[in-house]
């Protein structure tokens, strides 16, 4: 703003001034008498200002005229040298020219005209880490994949553009769906510079998706060590990788490897629900009771889940439903109010054969927050205390249109899953699975521990015969009024 203030006032003073001097000079007498040969000219004040300019132009043209004349000189008696750096001058302006020229088309989608313009440049210069890259991004734009590929390849030759050539011909094994391949280059990439974002972020995803959890753990390292991950994100995701190897060990039959390396997901993140639970397992096969309690505890009162009050069953499997009851007290009363222990409870009870207590522990939720799990326990309670067949079916039917409840949704595509999953099976999102609710629940919440995982005895043999809700000539067992398909049966 100053600046440009500074040079209108600059302009203003160079125009008066110009028109001061004009005025001087036509009001003036006199001049420059000049004689030549005898011959007297008179040249008045203006006449001579025209004159020594005219003189300043002849001087600039013979001056570029002699330099002209010296450069023929050099070159008819083979001094080619000057010559030589006109002709280099002159070829690297237009390809430079063509290289602007095509970096303007490449930028207006004009594909066709981009790869003309660097094919040009390439002509004309010797810079193949401009004129390929743009030869290359030119030709995917135009669809010639061949090209691109051959021109990347040229450029994976040259140690200064050796990564412009990988990471190009990377996304294109990616867009061909090629993972193999594009792990191998996505891992050279990164070797060759680990601080690159994007690269990190492919390398990451393929890594997961190849479940190499080892490999992966290293890269997310090396982005929390590049800056290109906050810490408790790290924290987190390093977490989920954890607990991922520890599944993958745990399928080879590595079981001390797999409790260790749960415990050791469990520690990074005590609010991954499978992580706990897994971690609680280990515990519980090791005889140590009281550490698998505290981690349950610690998870529940981040996020109850049926999960983690199914793992809680099972470190006193043999308990009867009076002395789960009074065992559960302990996890119960944090998250008192939330849906998830207002559901429990009420199960515990029904176990117990405490329908009154049962309800009481429902309370209104069947109204307030009406799913198929509540409303088939309502429906359990009403048999329980010995309503008629019309009102258990009543509440039966209810169940079937009513909400599945919270499940695992990913955060980027809102897809549903059955159980958690360290990646989207839809998108391939890493680390976007929430329990909440979906938009619209219509899938079933996970088998086998959504419905009284806590009974007497095994969960897998016991919980589906404590209590059962007679239907005329059927039985739907305590197990089924969690499952819809059970229902529509």
């Amino acid at each position: 703003m100053i600046w440009s203030l500074v040079r209108i006032v600059i302009f203003v003073i160079a125009v008066a001034a110009l028109a001061l001097g004009a005025g001087w000079l036509l009001e003036s007498d006199g001049g420059i008498q000049i004689v030549v040969a005898g011959k007297e000219y008179t040249l008045g004040p203006l006449q001579s200002v025209i004159a020594l300019v005219a003189l300043v132009i002849a001087v600039w043209i013979g001056l570029k005229v002699l330099s002209l004349l010296h450069v023929c000189w050099k070159v008819l008696n083979g001094d080619e040298t000057a010559w030589t750096r006109f002709r280099a001058r002159n070829k690297s302006e237009r390809g430079y020219n063509a290289l602007a020229e095509g970096m303007m088309a490449l930028a207006s989608g004009e594909a066709r005209t981009a790869l003309a313009k660097a094919e040009k440049a390439d002509r004309y210069l010797d810079r193949p880490e401009l004129t390929s890259l743009l030869t290359a991004q030119a030709a995917e734009m135009a669809g010639d994949r061949k090209k691109a590929e051959e021109t990347y390849r040229k450029l994976v030759a040259n140690d200064a553009t050796r990564f412009v050539g990988v990471r190009g011909i990377m996304k294109q094994k990616l867009a061909d769906g090629d993972t193999e391949t594009a792990l191998k280059l996505a891992e050279k990439a990164f070797a060759i510079k680990p601080k690159h974002e994007e690269t990190q972020d492919i390398l990451l995803k393929l890594q997961a998706d190849k479940e190499d959890w080892t490999g992966a753990r290293q890269t997310l390292s090396a982005k929390l060590k590049h800056g290109a991950l906050p810490r408790d994100v790290h924290k987190r995701r390093d977490a989920v990788l954890a607990l991922s190897e520890a599944k993958k060990i745990l399928e080879a039959d590595e079981t001390i490897e797999a409790r260790e390396a749960a415990i050791e997901a469990n520690r990074l993140s005590p609010d991954l629900i499978p992580a706990a639970v897994m971690a609680a397992r280990g515990y519980i096969e090791k005889g140590q009771k009281r550490y698998a309690t505290r981690v349950l505890k610690k998870a529940w009162d981040a996020q109850p889940h049926p999960d983690v009050a199914a793992a809680f069953a099972e470190i006193e499997p043999s308990e009867d439903a009076a002395a789960r009851l009074k065992r559960f007290a302990g996890l119960t009363k944090s998250k008192s109010d939330h849906s998830e222990t207002r559901m429990l409870l009420s199960e515990l009870n029904i176990a117990a054969e405490d329908f009154p207590a049962a309800r009481r522990a429902l309370g209104d939720l069947v109204e307030s927050d009406p799913t198929t799990r509540s409303l088939t326990l309502m429906a359990a309670i009403e048999r329980g205390e010995g309503a008629g067949d019309a009102v258990v079916q009543g509440w039966l039917a209810r169940a079937l249109t009513a909400p599945r409840g919270p499940q695992w949704v990913c955060d980027n595509c809102h897809n549903i899953h059955g159980e958690w999953a360290p990646t989207c099976g839809n998108c391939g999102a890493f680390d976007t699975l929430t329990w909440k609710r979906p938009p619209n629940a219509e899938l079933s919440l996970p088998g086998g521990t959504e419905m009284l995982p806590l009974l007497v005895g095994s969960p897998a043999e016991k919980a589906g015969n404590a209590v059962a809700v007679v239907d005329d000539e059927n039985v739907i067992e305590a197990e089924d009024l969690g499952n819809p398909t059970a229902q529509n049966t």
